[in-house]
């Protein structure tokens, strides 16, 4: 049982850290609604928030919206 127990945990302690970081890092979180009310506005075409893109270099793209 103990081999179990030691997986059932790990899986739980990475569930549990992976909705931490979408809590912290996602830019469609927004916890401080008085300084930064749209922080997906903020983000610029070169931020990678995503936590595994398979064919996407975030270095090289290019901003392709207007400025508000």
């Amino acid at each position: 049982l103990i081999p179990l127990f030691l997986i059932i945990g790990s899986g739980g302690i990475g569930a549990g850290l992976y909705l931490m970081r979408l809590a912290m890092f996602n830019p469609d979180v927004c916890w401080d609604k008085k300084n930064n009310p749209e922080p997906w506005n903020k983000l610029a075409p070169s931020d990678q928030y995503k936590f595994y893109s398979v064919n996407v270099d975030y270095s090289r793209l290019k901003k392709d919206r207007p400025d508000f």
